[in-house]
C-alpha cells in the first residue's frame, strides 16, 4: 500500500501532470465528457472512470472498441475545442502557486500532460498558474498515458534519468505511466490512492521543498 505518513524523497527532476494535480478541472471534464456518454448512449459514471489522465482519442478507443480510429481522432479535435471554450469552474489544487514557485529557477521540472497546447496554456492561465518552460503536451507525443512515452520525454528533455525523477500525478493512467518510465510517482487527490502510487497527499500543501545543490532536490512529501 502507498505511504501516507510523511514521507522523504530525494530527486534531480520532477515531472508534473496538470488536471486533477496542478489543476482542478474536474467540473469542465464531468460537463463535456457526460455529453459525450450520452451522445453515444453510454453510462455516465462508466466513462468517467476511464477518461482522467487519457489523451480524449484513447479514451474512446476504450468506450467504443469497434469504432475507426480516424474518428476518434476527429472527435478528440471537437472535444478539445469544447473544452478549451469552457472554463467555468477551472481553479487551482490547493498548493500549486506555492509548490511551482518553490521550483521556479531552481529544480529542473517539466509539465507532461494529456493536454494539447491549446488547452494547457488556457486552463494554467484560468487556475492563475505559470507554465513550466519545458512541456510536453498531446502534440508531443505519439502515445497517451498509459504509455511511458510523456514522462521518458520530459526526462529526456530535462537531461536527467528516468530513476532520479519523481512524478507528480492524480489518475491511474497517468500512475501507470510514471511508473512504467522507471520513475517513482507522488498520487494527488482522492482518485490516486486507488492506483498505487509511491506515496499519496490529499494537495500540494503536503509537498515540501528543499533544494541540496548539486541539482538534487529533497521532498518532504505528508
Amino acid at each position: 500500500m502507498p505511504m501516507t505518513a510523511s514521507t522523504v524523497l530525494t530527486a534531480r527532476a520532477l515531472l508534473l501532470d496538470m488536471d486533477g494535480t496542478l489543476v482542478n478541472s474536474d467540473a469542465v471534464v464531468e460537463r463535456v465528457w457526460r455529453r459525450w456518454a450520452d451522445r453515444h448512449g453510454l453510462d455516465g459514471d462508466e466513462v468517467m472512470k476511464v477518461v482522467h489522465g487519457r489523451q480524449g482519442y484513447a479514451s474512446m478507443a476504450v468506450l467504443l472498441p469497434g469504432r475507426p480510429m480516424e474518428q476518434n481522432y476527429a472527435d478528440n479535435a471537437r472535444m478539445l475545442a469544447e473544452e478549451t471554450a469552457d472554463m467555468d469552474g477551472v481553479v487551482a489544487i490547493p498548493g500549486a502557486a506555492e509548490f511551482l514557485a518553490s521550483l521556479r529557477g531552481v529544480v529542473a521540472h517539466a509539465l507532461v500532460t494529456s493536454a494539447d497546447v491549446a488547452l494547457s496554456t488556457a486552463r494554467m492561465g484560468a487556475a492563475g498558474l505559470s507554465l513550466p518552460e519545458v512541456r510536453v503536451t498531446a502534440e508531443s507525443v505519439g502515445a497517451s498515458k498509459p504509455d511511458p512515452e510523456g514522462f521518458l520525454k520530459g526526462a529526456a528533455e530535462l537531461g536527467v534519468a528516468p530513476e532520479e525523477c519523481v512524478v507528480f500525478e492524480d489518475s491511474g493512467a497517468g500512475i501507470a505511466a510514471g511508473r512504467s518510465a522507471g520513475m517513482r510517482v507522488v498520487g494527488v487527490g482522492p482518485r490516486a490512492g486507488f492506483h498505487r502510487p509511491d506515496v499519496v497527499v490529499r494537495d500540494l500543501r503536503q509537498v515540501r521543498v528543499e533544494v541540496l545543490g548539486g541539482g538534487v532536490v529533497r521532498l518532504r512529501v505528508g
